[in-house]
Order: structure tokens, then sequence, then C-alpha cells
């Protein structure tokens, strides 16, 4: 079996070929998701404060659990980043209207805008990585894109 070297760590040919979608499908997205990260560090944030607050500027207002499940990282893990954001005015955690046993993590205005910078950051790598293939291919992909992500919602 051929081994290539990418990005700095070793890739196995039987990992990229389409008879084994499983590796393909995960090299492409841990590729991708260092390849986000590397940029997302532009709006100076971990890679889990960047997932927390790409979750609340999708959802709006979380509890600190459900923040944690929907991004499937452990409560201390979440409630670190959470106080660390707080701290830079980011969001704002405050007890829990509906339960007083929980904390509800709000973004700020702050907040809102360093997601706004972050998503448009994220949308013009996505841009920039597409603009290498030709119109044809980018539909192709985008096809393919949506097609797993319905596969994803149902499963």
């Amino acid at each position: 079996m051929r081994t290539d070297v990418q990005d700095g760590a070793p890739v196995t040919q039987a990992a990229v070929t389409t008879a084994n979608h499983g590796g393909l499908l995960r090299e492409v997205a841990r590729m991708y998701t260092r390849a986000q990260r590397v940029v997302a560090d532009c709006c100076r944030t971990t890679s889990t404060q960047c997932h927390l607050l790409t979750e609340l500027g999708r959802t709006g207002p979380l509890p600190l659990a459900e923040l944690g499940t929907r991004v499937s990282l452990e409560k201390s893990w979440v409630s670190r980043a959470v106080e660390a954001m707080a701290r830079r005015g980011l969001v704002t955690k405050e007890p829990n209207p509906s339960d007083a046993r929980s904390w509800l993590v709000t973004l700020t205005a702050e907040g809102k805008r360093t997601v706004l910078e972050l998503n448009q950051t994220l949308d013009a790598h996505a841009a920039q990585l597409l603009s290498s293939l030709s119109e044809r291919d980018r539909r192709q992909v985008e096809r393919s894109l949506l097609l797993l992500m319905k596969a994803l919602r149902a499963d």
C-alpha cells in the first residue's frame, strides 16, 4: 500500500480512494477542518470557541449543556470556553429564566460581530478553495455536499 505525505501527515492511498468511502470522507473532513482552524485563527478564537460562536450564531441563546451537546463537547470544555468568551465580551452567561439550575449563553453585540467576521472569513476561504475548480466541478461538488448533508440529517 502506497503512503504519501500531505500537509506533513502520512496518508495511505487506501484512505483516499473512492472504494473506501469512509476513509475518503474522513480525510476530506480532516483536511478541511484543519484548514478552517488556521483561517479562523485570524478571528482570534480557539477552535472550540469558533464552534460555540458559530452554533450560537445559528441558533441564538442556548443553555450551556445544550450548547455542549450540539457541538459534541464535554461540559468542562464548553464551560471553560464560555468563561473565556465572556471575559472577552463575546457572550453573556446568565441564569436561565426557564430553568434556574442552568446557565443561558447569549452572544453580545461584539460576539455577533465576531461571528459575522468569522463566517465571512470562512466563506472566503471556501470560495478560494473552490475557485481552483471548473464551474462544472463546483456545481458537482455543491450537489454532492447537499446530498451528503441530506443523508447526515436523516441519520
